[in-house]
Formats: structure tokens, C-alpha cells, sequence
């Protein structure tokens, strides 16, 4: 059975995401957001939303999408993406489309090197937490540094993780505004009204365009497709991890038997007792 939807659509949805951040009239949302993730490093003023679609100028340049582009009034440019569960080499895809973005900034036939590079940093929304990385901060700054100095090397590009299942702050523990849009991004779907402690206009702009009662028909439709496609995929990834679970449970008993019926052995038990005893086949036990 799938849950109930919420009042408030869910901004990591597909759908979500690009109903609240992917809107040219809405922009001030994705502004405010990128802000804050900035904070103290850059202020974005204004954003222009590019194609999502960008395909290689040859063969070996395979077509990619990202899920939001758009370039800032300096030319610098933003890939933001969202991402629920855990992918086979993310950090290898992150720095494959920020290379793509790099690259497409060298004028065709230009032979020598004679241009400066624009901006370009990638944001990326997880729902799940990155292996091997140990510490409780849920925000990551990542770019290219000297590993002897910690200095920067290059501060043109850039990488900013946000894992929000690292983000555990409760309503009356949140302090800054990015802790807000922390916890927006990890409850709103769940929320039945407007928490008082973002009453920010923005969050406020947010919450309205986020009703799900406001939806056209067409967008109620798309939104519900979307739900029921990510239940089915949740579902069926717990189902196998139930049955991955199972099976490990089984083998750990039949390996427990087999060891058992060793020492059984061992000790002159006839195979048709330990057979009885261990529930494994005359034939088993009688390979040990």
C-alpha cells in the first residue's frame, strides 16, 4: 500500500524539484538557496536557466542531462542536482559533467591557450550518506587545493555536497538559514502546516507554491505519477534487501549445520543421527 500524500508536495521528488527550483518567475527560490550555501564565499544576484540536455560535439562526447543548469550574472555556472539513492561512482559523475561544462568553454578550433575560464560548481541534494566519509557535517565544500598547505589551488571550481540524512537539527534547534532549508528540503512532505520558525518570505513563497491543492490538473497528474513510480522503486529495492537479508540468514544456519555435523563426525555419530539432528541431507554429510 503506498502512504497517503502530504499536503505539501515533496521537493525531492523529481516533479518537486523542478516545480519549486526550476521556474524562471520562481527564481528568487533557487537565489535564496544558492545564497546560502555560498554564504561568505559568493553572492548570486540573478540566474539564467539554461537547457538541461547537453549533447558531445563528437562521438566520444556522450550526451548528458542534468537536472537544473543555470548561469549566474558573471557567466559562472551552477549545476544542481538531486539525488535520492546512493549511485556506483557519483564522484566520478560529478566531476565528469563539471569537466563537460570546462571544456565547452574553449571556442572550437582555438589552438592556443589564451582565454580565462568562467566559474563552474556542481550542488548536490543526497538522500543517502557518501561511504567512507566518517564526520557528522552535513554540508561538504569540496574544490582543488594543495594537500600539503590547505590552501586553495583553484577557485574556480567547485563541489558542494549537502547529505541530509546527516541533518538532524529539530524545529526549535535551527539557527541559521541554511539549517532552515535543511530542514525544508528533508520534512516539508510531511508537514501539515507552515512551521513558524521559517517565516521567511521566501520559505513562505515556497510553502504556497508547494500546496499540493494548488496544482493544476496536469501537474496533479505528473506529481502522482511520480510519487507512485518512486513507492514502487522503494518498495521493490526493500523487498531485496529483505530477501538479500534472508538468504544471508539461511546460509549463516546451513554453515552453523555444516559445522556441527563436523564435529559430529568427529566424535563416530552415525550420519543418519547427525542427518536428524542437523536437518542436512545423508549426502552433505557425508561429503564432510
Amino acid at each position: 500500500m503506498h502512504p497517503k500524500p502530504g499536503r505539501f508536495i515533496d521537493p525531492l521528488s523529481d516533479f518537486g524539484f523542478k516545480h519549486l527550483f526550476g521556474n524562471e518567475p520562481n527564481k528568487d527560490i533557487l537565489i535564496d538557496f544558492l545564497n546560502q550555501l555560498f554564504k561568505g564565499q559568493k553572492e548570486i544576484t540573478d540566474l539564467t536557466y539554461n537547457t538541461t540536455e547537453h549533447a558531445g560535439d563528437t562521438e566520444e562526447f556522450k550526451k548528458i542531462f542534468f537536472d537544473l543548469l543555470c548561469t549566474g550574472k558573471n557567466g559562472e555556472q551552477f549545476i544542481i542536482e538531486m539525488q535520492r539513492a546512493e549511485q556506483r561512482n557519483f564522484s566520478d559523475r560529478a566531476v565528469f559533467y563539471t569537466s563537460r561544462l570546462i571544456n565547452e568553454q574553449l571556442p572550437k578550433g582555438q589552438s592556443h591557450w589564451n582565454i580565462e575560464l568562467k566559474e563552474v560548481y556542481l550542488i548536490a541534494i543526497l538522500e543517502f550518506n557518501f561511504k567512507h566519509n566518517t564526520t557528522d557535517r552535513y554540508l561538504h565544500n569540496v574544490s582543488l587545493t594543495n594537500t600539503d598547505t590547505g590552501e586553495i589551488f583553484y577557485n574556480k571550481l567547485g563541489y558542494k555536497f549537502l547529505e541530509l540524512p546527516k541533518f538532524v537539527k529539530t524545529e526549535a534547534e535551527l539557527e541559521t538559514d541554511l539549517d532552515r532549508w535543511s530542514y525544508l528540503l528533508k520534512h516539508m512532505s510531511h508537514l501539515d502546516k507552515v512551521p513558524a520558525v521559517l517565516n521567511k518570505r521566501v520559505f513562505q513563497k515556497i510553502f504556497k507554491i508547494a500546496e499540493v491543492s494548488n496544482l493544476t490538473k496536469e501537474e496533479k497528474a505528473m506529481y502522482d505519477s511520480n510519487l507512485k513510480s518512486r513507492w514502487d522503486y522503494e518498495n521493490s529495492i526493500e523487498f531485496a534487501r529483505e530477501e538479500a537479508e534472508e538468504r544471508g540468514i539461511e546460509k549463516g544456519r546451513h554453515e552453523e549445520a555444516l559445522d556441527i555435523a563436523r564435529e559430529m563426525k568427529k566424535d563416530g555419530v552415525a550420519t543418519a543421527q547427525i542427518a536428524k539432528f542437523t536437518k542436512l541431507s545423508i549426502e552433505e554429510i557425508e561429503k564432510l
